[in-house]
């Protein structure tokens, strides 16, 4: 008999920030392969507004208002999942940020980086991954069943400038991710994986005058980073997609502690 082996049809799935543009991307096509879709999200105006154009596909989405760095907020919300759907198969790590005191400017030195934005940025990006796992992942245990899926990105890799809280933290998801495939693995059975995907560089809001200019011609930065992908572009949020699928289906079920670059080659790429 023939299965389908990316079917996720019936899959709770949960996801942090997916109100912003990247998980709202993973949630929409999620959704359109018939799972049941949870978001979380600080902001209760965008989950409303998220939750208006998943409903156009499908009324199996809800969304909770949710601080990820928050233990009390997500054991909240895990018990009103529960209560809604009764178990949670897969963790989408999606929430994640910066912001300009935690980046090194132009005119700047790394002495000049604010060590609160720092804090900040690490909170975000490394412990509101670290908590939304183990208080949410503590179901996958019980259940010795789930998928967790983490962000990391390019600069975890490499020391790409200027943006040194935001590298400490996917570098610190890196290893979190490797030592908690270890970790449910070897104590919970082989029905748990945990692993990362590490995109490339994508334009977004919080990039945009990072990479382009106002008239859409392409900084100095964002020249140097065509420069270094081979594939010559910058990343789609929907070319995400293909590899969330196959993490979040039995088509990975050999598959725990890999951090998947999607990248056009950068990561593979010397320059010369």
């Amino acid at each position: 008999m023939k299965t389908d082996l990316f079917c996720i049809s019936e899959k709770i799935v949960v996801i942090t920030g997916g109100a912003g543009v990247l998980g709202g991307k993973m949630a929409t096509m999620l959704l359109e392969n018939q799972a049941k879709v949870v978001i979380l999200d600080l902001n209760q105006e965008a989950i409303d507004r998220k939750l208006k154009e998943l409903h156009e596909i499908s009324e199996n989405a809800v969304g909770y208002p949710c601080d990820v760095t928050s233990q009390a907020k997500l054991e909240e919300v895990r018990q009103q999942i529960l209560d809604k759907w009764g178990r949670i198969d897969i963790l989408i790590n999606a929430a994640g940020g910066n912001m300009p005191g935690a980046t090194v400017a132009p005119d700047q030195t790394v002495f000049d980086v604010s060590i609160e934005a720092l804090q900040k940025v690490l909170d975000l990006n490394l412990i509101g991954s670290v908590l939304p796992t183990l208080v949410l992942g503590k179901v996958m245990a019980d259940q010795k069943s789930g998928s967790v899926i983490n962000i990391s990105s390019m600069a975890a890799t490499h020391s790409i400038t200027r943006v040194l809280g935001y590298s400490l933290a996917k570098a610190g998801i890196d290893i979190f991710t490797k030592w908690m495939a270890a970790e449910m693995s070897l104590k919970f059975g082989d029905g748990i994986r945990v692993n990362a995907i590490a995109p490339g560089f994508f334009i977004g809001e919080q990039n945009r005058r990072l990479l382009t200019n106002e008239d859409g011609s392409l900084t100095d930065r964002g020249n140097t980073i065509i420069q270094n992908t081979p594939m010559q572009r910058f990343g789609d949020a929907d070319e995400l997609n293909g590899a969330i699928l196959y993490l979040s289906s039995e088509a990975s079920k050999f598959v725990t502690g890999t951090i998947i670059p999607i990248d056009g080659g950068f990561n593979s790429f010397s320059g010369v």
